[in-house]
C-alpha cells in the first residue's frame, strides 16, 4: 500500500559541528514489515544529539542523516505485521526496545540522495519508526511537552535508580551534574524516599533547580579539589552509597568514585568525549565497590511508561514545575544553542 504523506520537513545532520539543515525530505513510497509512520506532536532534544553533532564518540558513518529519539507523537499508518498500535492513536518515542517487530530502519531521500536514519528518529514532522520503538499512551492526561520525556529522560532515569543501583530509602546519593537527567533523578529519588541528596554542578540555576526538587544540599563545581573538600565537609563520615555521574566529565567520574563508600554503587550516565580518561585506583573495585555504566537505564518501555503515567496521573510525582522550553522545528538551531549554554530542564519541539 502506498503512503498517503509523500514529503516531510526535518532536521538533517549533514557535517558535524555545523548547524542541522532543515528541509523537506521524500519518503519511502510504502512502508515495510514492522514499520509505523507517525506524525510527531512534541519532541524532546537530548544532550545525545549533542554528542552526535560534536562527533563526541568517533567519526560519523552515516551522514547524512536524521537524528531525535524521545518524541510524542499520533500514528498514521502501519506496515504488515504491525499490532501493538493502530491508526490514530497516541504515542511514546523511544529508544530503547519495547515490544514488536524491530523492523529495518527507513531510508528517505533528500537533495538527490540516501539520508540515513535509525529505529527511531524524531526531528521532523513525520518520521517512520519501528513497531518496537513506539508505546501506545492516552492523550491528555497532563502537560504535552511531558509526554516525550517518556521516551528517554523519565524512563532512563527511573532505570538508573531502579535498575543500575537499586537504590533503597537508607541511602544516601550523590548526583554529578543536573541537567534534564539529574534534575528528574532527583525527583524520583525523593518520590523512592531517599532523604540524604547531594546535588554538584557548574551551573547555579541548574543548582537552584535541585534544591527546589528536593536536594538537601547543593555544591557548586569549581575544581576537582575544592569540590572533594566541600564534599567531605557535607557528608562528613556518611559517605554516599549512591554515586550518579551524569555529565561525563571525567574529573567527576573520579570524584564519585573517590568519595563514594567502600561498598557504594557508582553508575556512570554522562558519556567522556572520545580519548577523555577517568583514572581509578581499582582496589575498592575488588572490596564491594560497584563501578557501572548505565545503558539507558536498562529502561523496559513497556512496563516503565505505564508506571510513570501512572505516578504522574496520581500526583505522586509532580512535573508541573519541571522546566521545558519550547521551539518550533524552525529553530531547532536556537534550541540546540539554548541546551548547550546549560539551561536547565528539557528543550522541546513542538510539531
Amino acid at each position: 500500500m502506498m503512503l498517503s504523506i509523500k514529503t516531510s520537513k526535518a532536521a538533517i545532520l549533514f557535517k558535524s559541528h555545523h548547524p542541522l539543515i532543515v528541509d523537506e525530505i521524500i519518503l519511502p513510497t510504502q512502508l515495510q514489515y514492522g514499520q509505523v509512520l507517525v506524525e510527531l506532536i512534541r519532541s524532546g532534544i537530548c544532550g545525545t544529539q549533542i554528542n552526535e553533532i560534536d562527533e563526541a564518540k568517533g567519526p560519523d558513518q552515516f551522514f547524512p542523516h536524521l537524528l531525535g529519539h524521545e518524541g510524542f507523537a499520533r500514528v498514521l499508518e502501519i506496515g504488515p505485521g504491525v499490532q501493538t498500535v493502530s491508526p490514530n492513536d497516541f504515542v511514546v518515542m523511544h529508544w530503547r526496545a519495547g515490544s514488536g517487530i524491530q523492523s529495518e530502519p527507513a531510508v528517505y531521500q533528500w537533495d538527490g540522495r540516501k539520508l540515513n536514519s535509525g529505529w527511531v528518529t524524531t526531528f521532523s514532522n513525520h518520521s517512520i519508526v519501528s513497531e518496537n520503538r513506539v508505546t501506545k499512551v492516552t492523550p491528555n492526561l497532563f502537560e504535552l511537552n511531558i509526554y516525550p520525556l517518556l521516551g528517554c529522560a523519565l524512563t532512563t532515569s527511573l532505570g538508573v535508580l531502579n535498575n543500575d543501583a537499586k537504590v533503597k530509602s537508607s541511602d544516601t546519593l550523590l548526583i554529578f551534574g543536573c541537567g534534564g537527567i539529574g534534575l528528574l533523578l532527583i525527583k524520583l529519588a525523593k518520590v523512592l524516599g531517599i532523604k540524604n541528596i547531594v546535588a554538584v554542578d557548574i551551573n547555579k540555576d541548574k543548582l537552584v533547580y535541585a534544591k527546589k526538587f528536593g536536594a538537601s544540599s547543593i555544591i557548586k563545581y569549581t575544581d576537582k579539589t575544592n569540590t572533594l573538600v566541600q564534599l567531605k565537609n557535607v557528608f562528613r563520615n556518611d559517605l554516599p552509597s549512591v554515586a550518579i555521574e551524569t555529565s561525563g566529565n571525567s574529573e567527576a567520574i573520579e570524584l564519585c568514585y573517590e568519595l563514594s563508600a567502600p561498598a557504594a554503587r557508582v553508575i556512570l550516565v554522562g558519556v567522556p568525549r572520545l580519548g577523555s580518561l577517568a583514572k581509578i585506583y581499582t582496589l575498592p573495585l575488588h572490596l564491594g565497590k560497584v563501578l557501572k555504566g548505565s545503558y539507558g537505564g536498562e529502561s523496559h518501555p513497556d512496563v516503565d511508561i505505564p508506571e510513570m503515567i501512572e505516578l504522574i496521573s496520581k500526583g505522586i510525582l509532580n512535573l508541573n514545575d519541571y522546566p521545558t522550553h519550547m521551539f518550533k522545528l524552525d529553530e531547532i538551531n536556537d534550541a540546540i544553542i539554548k541546551l548547550r549554554s546549560g539551561t536547565p530542564g528539557r528543550i522541546v519541539l513542538n510539531f
